[in-house]
């Protein structure tokens, strides 16, 4: 399979008319490759099963329910390969085996256009929106797969309700769709709602401000990237990258905290 792969790998770069229908090729044999290995993988399980007796019959159980459970992945995979070479339309795609919850995530940036794994929303409250402003992050709004920015603006509103905070004025990026928006943060009441190139009120003056601090939010969440593990998750699965998130933003929390005390 290996050999495959990177066979499929020269042969895109070849960007030639013929190079399509040979990755097609490739990738079928590939596909068939797995699915031997997939029979050969649970006749493997199924022994270890039989032999699990006496002293470290536990530890046999468990490598043959890890195998059985790598197996079904895989012939999913096998099945996805299947659809592809037959040009049929693939739903709920598998797209690691290591972490089954990732999903594509359509991001539209030239650089990185297509990205694999989660989406989280955050969100920080500051006292005010000067230059160096620096306040404490909510919990992270996410939901699998790859939802919109309008889809988990509810999950925060509804924490900004549990902490009873009510923000004099939000400021979002231009993902978030206008309508929605203003509906979902009806129970809020904020004085001044700044949607990056959809909805701008105030002055120039106010406008400038707003834009300042949107677009140091960028800042914001590099910073949490680089320094507090943001970039990916160690912990596989949707609740383990959820926990991995929820710690990077505890732990940003109490740096701030610790700034504002010092």
């Amino acid at each position: 399979m290996g050999r495959r792969l990177r066979a499929i790998t020269r042969t895109i770069r070849r960007r030639s008319g013929e190079a399509k229908a040979e990755v097609l090729a490739l990738t079928a044999q590939t596909g068939q490759l797995l699915e031997r290995s997939v029979k050969e993988a649970r006749r493997l399980a199924a022994t270890a099963r039989r032999k699990a007796r006496g002293r470290g019959a536990q530890a046999k159980l468990r490598a043959a329910a890890k195998l059985d459970e790598l197996a079904d992945r895989c012939t999913k995979v096998a099945k996805q390969i299947t659809q592809r070479v037959r040009g049929e339309k693939i739903t709920d795609r598998l797209i690691s085996l290591s972490d089954p919850d990732a999903r594509p995530i359509r991001k539209g940036k030239i650089g990185k256009p297509n990205e694999f794994g989660y989406v989280a929303q955050i969100a920080e409250v500051t006292p005010n929106t000067k230059r160096g402003a620096r306040g404490l992050i909510l919990p992270a709004a996410s939901l699998p797969g790859n939802p919109g920015e309008n889809a988990l603006l509810p999950q925060t509103v509804t924490e900004l309700g549990r902490l009873g905070l009510a923000p004099r004025e939000v400021v979002l990026d231009g993902g978030f769709t206008l309508g929605p928006t203003t509906e979902q943060l009806e129970d809020l009441q904020p004085e001044r709602v700044f949607i990056s190139g959809h909805q701008q009120p105030g002055s120039r003056r106010t406008q400038r401000r707003l834009q300042r601090y949107r677009t140091g939010a960028e800042g914001r969440i590099s910073h949490l990237k680089r320094g507090y593990g943001m970039r990916r998750s160690r912990l596989k699965g949707d609740e383990g990258q959820k926990t991995w998130t929820a710690w990077g933003i505890l732990a940003y929390d109490l740096d701030t905290l610790t700034i504002r005390t010092a």
